[in-house]
């Protein structure tokens, strides 16, 4: 079986599965082929968090990938994204699996509190962090208008916020992309970088993405696209919470900035059915974007199990009812298990998957899913997954069904591929 071509993507608008059980990507072969043309497919991507979760190595998660994608006919390349890199080893193992897309995560070193320290606050802030930040003195005081009128304003006040959120980060993820450079000049391997500073509570400003790019790519980052947090909210397994007119207004601000100091693309993170703002995105970045799901393609397994086999659905919810406050804790989500109901007094396992994982008959095309059992069941899969019994009952409905997995995958991934292309 001769496996897809793994390469760099660049400036390609990109899309990328994530797959905790290692049997998703015919499913995500199924929508390409029908849904994605135009788009460029990552198989292969996990972070290393998820691979931890599920007890999988960069090589199991790239071999169930490049395997998935023959065997389902995909005959095209294939970019595979090491996912949330923190440190050189998470570096050296994902580039030794042969991975060519490096996301690296400096959230570590982000100040989170930074949007809220008052003017005294912040300039002591500053003061003892401000080594971090050799570049303060080449922007205070100036400002540009971007093409899509607006103007970014990088005063002092706004030098020293960005200098006290991301000075450091701004340092820790450049010192990681040149490991990534040194790994790949050794091993003759072309490879790509996304930066990912989406992990914060409060939204990256125009002159905080503007500094932070500008100065990663002068330190020779090989930068292709760069996540920052939006406004709104981009909670997990559920649609985009907030006001989409806003949204699009700002999109189209910061696919400027990538525009003005890259190019390079837009990336969206926590990705997975945000369908009420795809088109939004491809419109407003004229096609210069990156869309990263992962959880959903789980969520989706488990919908195969509560339609094959309903007593273990029901069992698995039970139990990650019980593991929920535990395992949200990384997790931006604000389902309660009161939110949802108990699946004993759901008599019908339609309704039961109705309230965990949503019915595409109840949702019109173009609208994502708000239903908070979805985000109970996102939250525990790597105990779900790695528990001694639901694991292998899991993964043996999936391997017994394959089909009603690859419907299920070809249908909800159209639905995200299909107001991306509309856009570009």
């Amino acid at each position: 079986m001769k496996y897809p071509e793994v390469v760099t993507l660049g400036l390609s608008p990109s899309f990328g599965f994530g797959d905790r059980t290692g049997l998703a990507t015919p499913g995500h072969v199924a929508a390409m082929l029908k849904d994605g043309a135009g788009i460029q497919p990552i198989f292969p991507q996990q972070s290393i968090r998820e691979m931890q979760r599920t007890q999988r190595t960069p090589v199991q998660v790239m071999e169930d990938a490049l395997r998935g994608a023959a065997g389902a006919g995909w005959t095209a390349v294939t970019g595979a994204d090491a996912d949330h890199l923190k440190t050189p080893e998470d570096v050296n193992v994902t580039a030794a699996a042969g991975f060519t897309f490096f996301t690296i995560d400096p959230s570590g070193s982000v100040d989170q509190k930074a949007d809220n320290y008052d003017e005294a606050t912040l300039r002591a802030r500053f003061a003892a962090v401000s080594g971090t930040a050799p570049w303060f003195g080449e922007y205070a005081g100036k400002s540009f208008r971007l093409a899509t009128g607006t103007e970014v304003v990088l005063d002092e006040h706004a030098c020293m916020r960005a200098a006290v959120k991301y000075g450091a980060a701004i340092q820790h993820a450049v010192s990681l992309s040149e490991h990534i450079r040194r790994v790949h000049e050794s091993n003759g391997r072309a490879f790509e970088i996304e930066l990912s500073v989406d992990e914060t509570d409060q939204p990256t400003t125009l002159a905080e993405h503007f500094i932070i790019a500008e100065q990663c790519l002068k330190a020779g980052m090989k930068l292709v696209s760069l996540a920052p947090r939006f406004i709104g909210d981009f909670e997990k397994g559920v649609d985009f919470k907030g006001d989409l007119k806003a949204l699009a207004v700002s999109l189209a601000d910061h696919a400027a900035v990538a525009q003005l100091v890259g190019p390079y693309k837009l990336s969206l993170h926590s990705g997975s059915d945000k369908l009420s703002m795809y088109s939004l995105l491809s419109r407003c970045t004229k096609g210069l974007f990156h869309v990263k799901t992962a959880g959903t393609s789980y969520l989706e397994a488990l919908r195969v199990v509560a339609r094959h086999e309903e007593s273990l659905f029901r069992a698995i919810i039970d139990f990650a009812r019980g593991r929920y406050d535990t395992d949200k804790a990384t997790y931006h989500v604000s389902a309660t298990i009161a939110s949802a109901p108990a699946p004993g007094i759901v008599s019908s396992v339609r309704d039961l998957e109705r309230e965990y994982l949503e019915l595409w008959e109840d949702v019109p095309e173009g609208v994502g899913f708000t239903k908070p059992g979805r985000q109970i069941l996102h939250c525990t899969f790597g105990s779900t997954l790695t528990h001694p019994e639901f694991g292998p009952a899991i993964r043996s409905v999936l391997a017994t069904h394959p089909e009603t997995y690859t419907e299920v995958l070809a249908d909800h991934f159209g639905r995200h591929l299909r107001p991306l292309k509309a856009g570009f």
